[in-house]
């Protein structure tokens, strides 16, 4: 078949909040380390890219083209993904050079490294580099050769330039062709690479991860209430709570009401509903012992009028940080 299919218990049909909670809950799943498949980029960046070690797993190109066939997908549907890959990641997708710079992001260590050759006079310095690196996988030291008998060939001035070229194409290719290939496959498959042509690798980071950094005022600025006024202390309480709560834990209200952690590149004012643009709602249904509860498709979050600023919290954190996806509903 060359579609996926995926259905809800109990949850007939979908108005849009069903896709991008799938979309946001598969992509958690696939792009987790733990299965080998991507790692972070290094300690300090939890950007994505693929695991030289991915051939544990005897399957792992499968896995990659289906992982590729996903993000297009999401890509063709306006939907959010999880976890973001690195920007010489989306270049490569892109079919962009890379470049020096693009090291510096990922892995400084090797930047410096390649600096300090284009910088200083090697004869000068008594340093004997050849085309050709030592890595490690798995504990086990190979030896990659930049060019033909790389290994026998000397690093000079004249030919530096070349060796720099040649370790930062290899830097980001090393051990990852077979599955970064089989990626683009699958990506091919839904959407040509030909149609990405017009975009750069922060646009299509951005139509694919959103923004995930909140302004507070954008947020308030673009929110409607039913049965509720801006002024009623329970709204008060609401944008207090917000105001209170770290980063994390507004992604995941954010997650709660809308199933996604991730804002639109306009913000607040271009998040998607059903039917279209569908601003965050807050609207005043149930009794003071009920849990708030979510309609994703539409934004809306049910919010019961409770008499005091710690029940409204109390509440809602239980809400955001004990259920997933529709538990509330």
């Amino acid at each position: 078949s060359s579609g996926i299919n995926a259905e809800w218990p109990l949850r007939p049909g979908d108005y849009g909040g069903l896709a991008r909670e799938w979309f946001f809950l598969l992509s958690h799943e696939m792009l987790n380390p733990m299965y080998c498949l991507f790692e972070y980029a290094s300690k300090n960046n939890y950007s994505l890219q693929i695991n030289p070690a991915s051939y544990i797993n005897p399957h792992h190109l499968t896995y990659f083209k289906f992982v590729g066939r996903v993000i297009a997908l999401a890509l063709f549907h306006n939907k959010f993904i999880d976890k973001g890959f690195t920007l010489p990641f989306y270049k490569r997708i892109l079919g962009k050079p890379l470049t020096m710079m693009d090291l510096k992001s990922v892995d400084e260590d090797f930047y410096n490294s390649l600096n300090w050759v284009k910088e200083n006079h090697l004869e000068e310095c008594g340093l004997e580099l050849y085309f050709a690196h030592e890595f490690e996988v798995l504990g086990e030291v190979k030896i990659h050769e930049l060019k033909p008998g790389g290994e026998d060939i000397l690093v000079t001035e004249e030919n530096k330039e070349e060796y720099i070229n040649l370790m930062v194409s290899w830097r980001f290719t090393r051990g990852v062709e077979e599955q970064f290939k089989a990626f683009l496959d699958g990506f091919n498959e839904i959407v040509p690479l030909h149609w990405l042509q017009y975009f750069d690798e922060r646009e299509l980071e951005l139509i694919l991860v959103g923004i995930k950094d909140f302004d507070l005022q954008d947020w308030q600025a673009n929110t409607i209430y039913r049965n509720y006024r801006r002024s009623d202390k329970q709204i008060q309480w609401f944008w207090t709570f917000v105001q209170e709560i770290s980063d994390e834990q507004r992604s995941r209200l954010l997650q709660f009401v809308t199933g996604t952690c991730r804002l639109p590149i306009g913000g607040f004012q271009d998040l998607m509903g059903s039917n279209g643009p569908q601003k965050f709602c807050i609207e005043r249904v149930g009794k003071e012992n009920w849990l708030p509860r979510s309609h994703t498709c539409f934004n809306r979050l049910d919010l019961p009028p409770y008499r005091s600023y710690d029940t409204l919290k109390e509440k809602l954190l239980l809400a955001i940080e004990e259920t997933e996806g529709f538990g509330q509903e």
